[in-house]
């Protein structure tokens, strides 16, 4: 699930950034799985829970994995979304502040394959390290957020700066999740929430 995951998301930036509208038509195949991978394994986890009545380290690591594994479905949805923003904003001319929230999507996905990276190896210092990565995301948040916000006198229709400012809103959900993602794996782990 994670790889189809961090797949959805390479799909969306190359949508967004190299203006693919090809790899924007492939996510929504990827999604369907991401949302029946999510299904399956929320099922899973249920039946072991009513049927295996698992304690302690057990009972924390199948609820950590059932909200791990909502975090994931959330950025595929997101990376859904992006998609159809990129064919949205295909018929315009690239603006200005592109290139930064195209660094805000490498970040956010730096930030994904961490936490997976963590989630695999089951490290908890790994897994709070993706947190400190959520700054950069953040910061290029609030900075292209004012860019957007501030620019005065916009020639033509206002569309593209609403559909940036969903963008960088959704890659900053998505490094969210991320983070959370790595909080959980620390808290799988230490059985402490940090």
């Amino acid at each position: 699930m994670g790889a189809l995951v961090e797949h959805s998301f390479r799909l969306s930036h190359e949508a967004l950034f190299a203006r693919n509208l090809a790899a924007a038509e492939e996510i929504p195949l990827l999604d369907k799985k991401i949302d029946q991978f999510y299904r399956q394994i929320e099922l899973d986890c249920a039946a072991l829970l009513t049927l295996q009545s698992p304690v302690a380290q057990d009972l924390r690591l199948l609820s950590a994995f059932m909200q791990l594994v909502r975090d994931l479905e959330r950025i595929g949805d997101y990376a859904k979304d992006l998609a159809e923003i990129a064919i949205k904003l295909f018929p315009y001319p690239p603006h200005a502040c592109v290139p930064q929230i195209e660094v805000m999507s490498h970040h956010a996905q730096a930030m994904l394959a961490a936490s997976l990276v963590a989630l695999a190896d089951l490290d908890a210092e790994a897994g709070r390290a993706v947190k400190r990565l959520d700054d950069a995301v953040d910061t290029a948040y609030k900075t292209v957020y004012q860019t957007l916000a501030q620019q005065r006198d916009v020639k033509g229709v206002v569309e593209p700066m609403l559909l940036l400012a969903l963008t960088i809103r959704h890659l900053e959900r998505m490094a969210d999740h991320a983070t959370n993602i790595g909080q959980r794996v620390a808290y799988i782990v230490t059985g402490q929430r940090s």
